[in-house]
């Protein structure tokens, strides 16, 4: 190597730390609304889709006011859930920086201010509740604003009450699933919030018991109330949801309502063996300890996502009276 490359390399080594010290405030600046919609978890917007269940139950869904109306309440609610990130998020940074995965969050990691997230969410918890009151019947503003309150009553205090936690939590599901119905003036059956209820508390209590078992011997790795649940008392909870869910749902599929049967097979009766297939897979998954985000668990696994959609086709069928 000759003289002057030596040296080329040696400024070209001195530059280096100089350039990558800091990135210029425009180089931040475009990062901001990226980090932005990290922070407002679009993975988690999956969820909302809750919102279709009552009308599909129903089988009012396929009108263009009934679909128009449902996305409406989706995008709200979707603020509303974004809303209440933000402001956890900005409430838990300096908490999150000492985590080893939270704290490449981006209000942790510094890439979105605190201040800008509190703001944000802010403006996206009034701005939806108004907008619902303006466009939606008065009972889903009301049930809107329950939800942004009792979440951020969760961010601040009741995620560290045992127990409460996993109420608050499955009843966040169980409003995702009952606004769509209030939306179109449906009625909610008993049968419908207990399956949905209880369904929910299954899939929460199933991912803290599967927490419980991966942080076994790491304390401070994940929330800290788990260190006061007992993995065998998560199991008993998300057994005894299973097992009230199930009921539920073969007491909706076994009660006919005084609707004359006509279909070409009994879907409501049959449905109940694809629910309960459906339920035992879930549960291999959450006694592993392996059943993390609903989401994740329903799309990974392949069985259990072709079990979900044959019940789908028979849910479908019977509401059809095919």
């Amino acid at each position: 190597m000759t003289d002057t490359a030596v040296t080329d390399t040696a400024v070209l080594r001195q530059r280096a730390p100089e350039q990558q010290r800091e990135p210029d405030p425009p180089r931040r600046a475009r990062h901001v609304p990226a980090g932005l919609l990290r922070t407002a978890r679009p993975r988690q917007w999956i969820k909302n889709v809750l919102v279709v269940a009552a009308p599909a139950a129903a089988g009012e869904l396929f009108s263009a006011h009934a679909l128009g109306r449902l996305a409406l309440v989706f995008v709200l609610f979707t603020a509303c859930a974004a809303a209440v990130y933000l402001v956890n998020d900005a409430r838990d940074a300096e908490a999150d920086r000492a985590h080893p995965v939270k704290r490449h969050r981006p209000v942790a990691a510094g890439q979105v201010p605190v201040p800008l997230a509190y703001a944000v969410g802010g403006v996206l918890g009034v701005l939806a509740p108004v907008l619902a009151a303006r466009l939606c019947p008065a009972p889903v503003a009301a049930l809107l604003t329950a939800y942004l309150a009792m979440q951020l009553a969760y961010c601040v205090s009741l995620k560290h009450v045992l127990v409460v936690d996993l109420a608050v939590v499955t009843t966040g599901f169980l409003m995702r699933a009952m606004v769509g119905g209030l939306a179109l003036g449906i009625p909610l059956s008993r049968w419908f919030l207990i399956t949905t209820g209880f369904g929910a508390l299954f899939m929460v209590a199933a991912k803290r018991y599967s927490e419980a078992v991966q942080m076994a011997g790491k304390q401070g790795a994940t929330r800290a109330l788990l260190t006061e649940y007992t993995t065998g008392y998560l199991r008993f909870v998300w057994q005894l949801a299973a097992g009230v869910a199930v009921l539920g749902y073969c007491l909706w599929a076994m009660e006919e309502g005084g609707v004359p049967h006509t279909s070409v097979l009994p879907w409501r009766q049959l449905s109940m063996v694809a629910f309960v297939l459906a339920v035992l897979r879930y549960a291999v998954f959450a006694d592993r300890g392996t059943a993390g985000e609903p989401e994740d668990v329903v799309l990974r696994d392949r069985a259990l996502a072709l079990i979900g959609v044959v019940w789908l086709a028979m849910y479908g069928l019977a509401v059809a009276n095919w």
